[in-house]
């Protein structure tokens, strides 16, 4: 049973939270915060928007650096991070493309789980991040497909005069 508010309950489990197709987000470890983020049940993955991706090494470990330098941000920072995987992730135009896929801590709302990440180029797409359907399981959440920014309105305000 679905209730008015932004909580789910059923039976046999405790109460989820329900998001909408579109939230805010923040990316703490990388220090982005109050990205606009689509809610995609129909990707497997969450993916970032990254461009002039480059690698090198720490310690023999492969990291990447990043600018996350999408339309929706008003200002762009260099990400570094490690690179857990190297995977072939099907685009949304049905091509297999090679990504480079980071750990990072995301933020929605008061949640907050560590997900995997691909990094590609959503320059042409309206929002920097879109979040999967493993992330969401993470998360155990709902969505609620008719709705925006459930768990953002306070963070809504703010993400306005900043990204």
């Amino acid at each position: 049973m679905i209730s008015k508010n932004s909580t789910a309950t059923n039976k046999s489990g405790p109460t989820r939270a329900i998001i909408g197709w579109r939230e805010i987000v923040s990316l703490p470890d990388l220090k982005m915060n109050y990205l606009k983020a689509k809610i995609d049940t129909g990707a497997r993955t969450t993916a970032l928007h990254a461009s002039n991706i480059s690698e090198f090494k720490i310690d023999g470990k492969l990291w990447v650096k990043f600018f996350p330098d999408h339309d929706e941000l008003k200002s762009s920072v260099v990400c570094k991070a490690p690179v857990m995987h190297i995977r072939n992730i099907t685009n949304t135009g049905g091509i297999p493309e090679e990504r480079y896929i980071i750990a990072t801590r995301l933020c929605i709302g008061e949640l907050d789980r560590r997900i995997e990440i691909s990094l590609t180029d959503r320059s042409g797409m309206k929002y920097p991040v879109i979040l999967g359907r493993t992330a969401l399981h993470l998360f155990r959440v709902n969505v609620n497909p008719s709705r925006s920014w459930l768990l953002s309105k306070k963070h809504l305000a703010r993400s306005e005069d900043t990204t």
